[in-house]
């Protein structure tokens, strides 16, 4: 499967292009030295996790997406929060990663769950620092849940071997028939009632890595556009489809575009209409990814301005406190994450529940969900 490129020089896409370049380059620029610039691009992982699914016609809420990532889900995790998780796990490695490593084979090869972890997609960047629950933690640290989950392995082994049993039994009585009966499975292979058997994601990632060489040629955002089109015409991947929205900020960090950050390409790719971004017309879509880019950037940098305010206003609330307080702490939690929970603060901070209500009614942060249960605070 090929794709034909579209004329870069159209009339039609120049405005269009103009203020997406501008609009990232902006971004860029506030988002590299602003203060609040680590709880901006944590904050950013979620929201766009939560954007992809909203893009994908699901619909995911920040605060459950929150919750589940610091494992204090209040409820069962659903199909599409889990979904939404992959899409963060994914945007944290590429954070992570060298600018080019996301559009080499073993970087996708990675993304996609294919191959083993390497040295190279790993590596930390230099002088990050990690936002989650603490600051030894990571989000490649052992699962709390792993003695849970190995009893649940140790279980599935035994049931896989009763099971064994049984079927050598069956085909000792009756050898023709459980013959025929794997003959006929043979065919349709590992999820074969699920997917088309011809569905060859090797060859269509090759046809969708052809068309990098036509996009380093063009400017950033046009080439970052382009490649997101070739990913939704090409549609590499059956199960992973939102790794192309991903894809596009780490193009544009690649090309030095938005070096600070990976954009959160989908909270500006939600905004447009479904009908403009889904048009058989290349040009309307081509225009449709490049407004999206400036929405994005229009809404990083308002995000930017918030987040100075609301640290600026908790900053003052704390002055003429002492210099063990715990308040200082709980800033740069509800700085770095979209909502957060008495759990959550009390783990992160190292207080007591109670305590951790005390501080959130000192510094004055907004309750945002409203329940008895599972109350939350943050920044709006």
């Amino acid at each position: 499967m090929t794709y034909e490129t579209p004329d870069p020089l159209h009339p039609t896409l120049l405005p269009a292009l103009i203020a997406a370049e501008d609009s990232l380059a902006r971004l860029d620029e506030r988002a590299g030295r602003h203060p609040v610039s680590e709880g901006f691009r944590e904050r950013g992982q979620f929201f766009d996790a939560a954007a992809a699914l909203w893009v994908a016609g699901e619909l995911v809420h920040v605060e459950d997406l929150v919750l589940h990532d610091a494992h204090m889900d209040a409820r069962a995790p659903s199909h599409e929060l889990t979904i939404a998780h992959a899409v963060l796990r994914a945007r944290r490695r590429l954070d992570l990663a060298d600018r080019d490593w996301a559009l080499t084979s073993a970087g996708l090869n990675a993304l996609r769950g294919e191959g083993g972890v390497t040295e190279h997609n790993d590596r930390p960047v230099e002088g990050h620092r990690d936002i989650g629950l603490s600051d030894k933690e990571d989000e490649m640290d052992e699962n709390p849940l792993a003695a849970e989950f190995a009893e649940l392995d140790a279980a599935m082994a035994r049931s896989r071997r009763l099971l064994d049993i049984h079927a050598s039994g069956i085909a000792d009585m009756e050898p023709a028939a459980s013959a025929a009966a794997k003959a006929s499975a043979e065919p349709l292979g590992q999820l074969g009632l699920l997917f088309e058997e011809d569905w060859d994601e090797e060859r269509r990632l090759d046809a969708w890595r052809a068309v990098l060489s036509t996009a380093d040629q063009l400017p950033a955002s046009l080439g970052a556009a382009i490649l997101f089109d070739a990913w939704d015409h090409i549609e590499p991947l059956r199960r992973q489809h939102w790794l192309g929205s991903l894809l596009v900020g780490a193009y544009l960090r690649f090309r030095g575009k938005v070096s600070s950050h990976v954009l959160a390409f989908n909270t500006g790719l939600k905004t447009i209409r479904h009908e403009r971004r889904r048009s058989k017309d290349r040009l309307t879509r081509l225009l449709a990814f490049l407004e999206a880019m400036s929405v994005t950037a229009d809404l990083g940098l308002k995000e930017l301005d918030r987040l100075s305010l609301a640290k600026t206003q908790m900053e003052m609330r704390v002055r003429d406190r002492r210099s063990s307080s715990n308040l200082p702490g709980l800033i740069d939690l509800v700085l770095s994450r979209p909502i957060v929970s008495t759990a959550l603060i009390a783990r992160h901070v190292g207080v007591t529940p109670r305590s951790a209500l005390n501080l959130v009614r000192e510094l004055g942060v907004r309750e945002m969900t409203g329940r008895g249960r599972y109350r939350g605070w943050g920044v709006l």
